[in-house]
């Protein structure tokens, strides 16, 4: 058996992503969604959700490099106290800064547990029913952030994750020279792993198998899309991606990922894509098929 759940993240970030991601569930191969409760365009994705009914919507947890949904004072391990200002509370912009404060023990696993709780419920709150759970940067395949997240995702009624860890063949390396330093940095990462498992089945969460894309990030082209589908492992997988258009408001957000997300609006709503899929026995569906 060989499944695939295609996976769009940042749904809500802007407009321009929203149309990028609906365009690509319905003239393309997307079939899941995680949208950020504390995204710029959020009403406008929960608009849009209405009309894409085979669309399964998760919560793409923000706990770095955006603005929380509670207040600094009720998460106060979690906020950036040089940048945030009177109006507005921010998050700690680096992933390596908050994964070293985790594992410190200077971020408050209450604190997590309670924003990630609160960007579910106002996802709920429009009627979406959310389907599972992922995090921006991936932030939780650390244990020390993993499990309040399980726990607040648990709390809300939620029981799908994804498994943020991706099997790296050197094939599709060698395409992207320029790829290596990723790889190597999700080699480092792979002995966390098991625990992730174990910490999520414990829980009782279903994940799939594991996800593919996140290497190839803001880099992800036909070719290596290809080698991905034609060496695809038996089992479940999630493909991550970004499609979304280069609008003004993406252009004066801090990330890199602009240009690509049209390609790969591109690349997703592809027919040979599809098609390929088919050739090789491989299914798709969306994380409320996950059983």
């Amino acid at each position: 058996m060989r499944r695939l759940i295609v996976n769009a993240d940042d749904f809500g970030l802007t407009e321009g992503v929203n149309r990028g991601i609906l365009q690509s569930h319905m003239s393309g191969i997307v079939t899941s969604a995680t949208l950020m409760a504390n995204g710029g365009a959020f009403d406008d994705a929960a608009h849009m959700a209405e009309s894409a009914t085979r669309l399964s919507i998760g919560c793409h947890v923000v706990l770095v490099d955006g603005v929380p949904v509670l207040g600094r004072y009720r998460i106060p391990t979690l906020i950036n106290s040089r940048a945030s200002t009177r109006k507005q509370a921010l998050f700690r912009k680096s992933v390596a800064n908050f994964a070293t404060r985790a594992l410190l023990g200077r971020v408050s696993s209450k604190d997590i547990e309670a924003e990630t709780a609160a960007q579910i419920r106002k996802v709920q709150s429009t009627g979406i029913r959310v389907s599972h759970v992922d995090t921006h940067k991936h932030t939780h395949l650390w244990p020390h952030v993993l499990e309040p997240v399980l726990r607040a995702a648990k709390s809300c009624g939620v029981k799908r994750i994804r498994n943020p860890f991706e099997p790296a063949p050197l094939r599709m390396i060698a395409q992207r020279p320029g790829l290596w330093k990723r790889y190597a940095q999700t080699r480092a990462l792979s002995g966390l792993a098991y625990n992730f498992q174990k910490l999520a089945r414990e829980a009782g969460f279903l994940t799939p198998d594991g996800t593919l894309g996140i290497i190839v990030t803001g880099k992800l082209g036909d070719q290596i899309l290809r080698l991905m589908i034609d060496h695809f492992p038996e089992g479940t997988w999630e493909l991550v991606c970004h499609p979304g258009y280069c609008d003004a408001e993406l252009v004066g957000f801090p990330t890199r990922l602009r240009k690509s997300r049209e390609q790969e609006i591109q690349l997703l709503t592809r027919p040979a894509i599809r098609d390929l899929l088919k050739r090789n026995g491989i299914e798709l569906i969306s994380y409320n098929d996950l059983n």
